[in-house]
């Protein structure tokens, strides 16, 4: 894994999120605790809802638009069919690092 700082976990709001622009879209950084960060695609599946501005809540966070809650560990969509792609992050010495691999590929489609 190659590990990208994104910046002190101070800069996320308790309970909310952060978007950072990659090769790949945005992705939005949510602080579910203190020193818990999960990393996902920006956008709901669904109707393209912006996720960084849904409502975050225990290891979930719930679209904005038409209120989806998506499993922060996994990405799957709780009773529905969809699902996000997740982003291995890690939080050190109160910085927070994304897993630059994953965000770097293109898919060939």
């Amino acid at each position: 894994m190659t590990w990208i700082d994104i910046g002190p976990i101070d800069d996320i709001p308790l309970r909310g999120a952060r978007k950072i622009k990659t090769v790949l879209g945005c992705v939005a950084l949510f602080r579910t605790g203190p020193d818990e960060v999960f990393a996902a695609t920006d956008r709901c599946p669904h109707k393209g809802g912006p996720l960084s501005e849904g409502i975050v809540h225990g290891q979930s966070v719930t679209c904005p638009l038409h209120n989806w809650v998506f499993d922060l560990n996994t990405g799957q969509a709780q009773g529905e069919d969809g699902a996000i792609a997740t982003f291995p992050v890690r939080v050190e010495a109160g910085r927070v690092l994304i897993d630059g691999t994953k965000l770097s590929r293109r898919s060939a489609a």
